[in-house]
């Protein structure tokens, strides 16, 4: 069975509490990513996707340099690197995420986003009935 440290993204951009959500969006962009993990002295303290800075940011009219802590998401479902792919997929299916920071004592070791889950044949089943679940609409 594979686990989270064999298909997460190791090679994690991030942004500390000090950034901006300008910042954030900059990064965002340069590496093409929807999602950029808050750290403060290599302990993960937040997230911030794409569509906190929409919602929590834009909509709300908050200005570019409106501090990360202002959008970003506190509350996070992480997993270690040594959990299988599997319990990841259900993790995400769950909480209807489709990134699950993976840390080691609070500190970000990678990413495990659906894409790579999907690049794997033994995941493939896996994370489509991950993103058919985290697509659901919950009322």
């Amino acid at each position: 069975m594979k686990t989270v440290q064999e298909v997460m993204t190791a090679d994690t951009e991030t942004c500390t509490t000090l950034d901006n959500v300008y910042e954030v969006a900059v990064k965002m962009k340069e590496w093409n990513v929807g999602a950029i993990p808050i750290v403060d002295r290599d302990q993960l303290v937040g997230m911030i996707t794409d569509r906190d800075l929409v919602i929590k940011g834009i909509a709300e009219k908050k200005p570019n340099s409106s501090k990360v802590t202002d959008v970003m998401s506190e509350e996070l479902i992480t997993i270690t690197a040594e959990a299988s792919v599997e319990e990841a997929s259900k993790l995400m299916a769950q909480h209807q995420i489709r990134r699950l920071p993976v840390v080691e004592n609070q500190k970000l070791v990678g990413i495990v986003s659906l894409g790579d889950l999907s690049t794997f044949r033994y995941a493939n089943e896996r994370a489509g009935e991950a993103l058919s679940d985290i697509s659901q609409q919950t009322h």
